[in-house]
């Protein structure tokens, strides 16, 4: 049976309001992550923290993601997504940089295979740049690199990988080309920082296979 458009909108919105209320919104074909129902001060549900200090924190009314933590200079920082496995994909995410001596900023991970390997974009203010990176093993390879304005504002990242492409936007603008075949299979994806770097996180949306 098909539906009218007042039918249509009413059905969507209630599938959308029920997302929102467990703190993770279906789209089309994807999911977001919005940490709303979570409490601030504790870890947000279904977040596997790696390295670091992964907690909800309160940004005004609404809540984010913060990774809190102080560490060493070479420390990456990360928190993986449970129950996520993804190849080819479109990610983003919102994040804001607070604070950091060392590093600043951000980003996320996708074709995870554990904390040392999987592929990287992230945005860094103190050095006005967002770059995609491998890393394999723990040792971290430079795919493809970026001048982005540098400030505290929230700003999105985007990357879309479809077998070796990967495809990286910033604000809504593509500014990341590069090809790479380290990590083949499906991953965990998840949220990441380098270092000092506290930073806040939101929405972390995704779709794909």
């Amino acid at each position: 049976m098909k539906l009218s458009s007042s039918m249509a909108a009413w059905a969507l919105g209630s599938v959308v309001a029920c997302g929102l209320m467990a703190g993770m919104a279906p789209l089309a074909d994807g999911r977001v992550w919005n940490f709303s129902s979570d409490e601030p001060g504790k870890p947000a549900a279904g977040f596997k923290t790696q390295v670091g200090t992964w907690e909800v924190a309160a940004d005004g009314t609404n809540h984010v993601l913060a990774q809190k933590a102080e560490n060493p200079d070479k420390t990456f920082n990360l928190a993986l997504v449970e129950g996520t496995s993804y190849k080819d994909l479109d990610l983003s995410i919102r994040v804001k940089a607070i604070a950091g001596k060392n590093d600043q900023g951000g980003g996320f991970v996708w074709r995870a295979k554990d904390k040392d390997n999987y592929y990287i974009a992230r945005y860094n203010p103190l050095e006005d740049n967002l770059r995609v990176y491998k890393v394999e093993n723990g040792k971290r390879t430079q795919l493809d690199h970026a001048e982005v304005p540098g400030n505290h504002d929230w700003h999105t990242l985007r990357i879309t990988m479809q077998g070796r492409e990967i495809l990286g936007y910033f604000d809504g603008k593509k500014v990341l080309v590069a090809e790479d075949s380290t990590f083949a299979d499906a991953g965990q994806i998840g949220v990441w920082s380098k270092s000092d770097a506290q930073s806040e996180f939101d929405d972390l949306t995704v779709s794909g296979n």
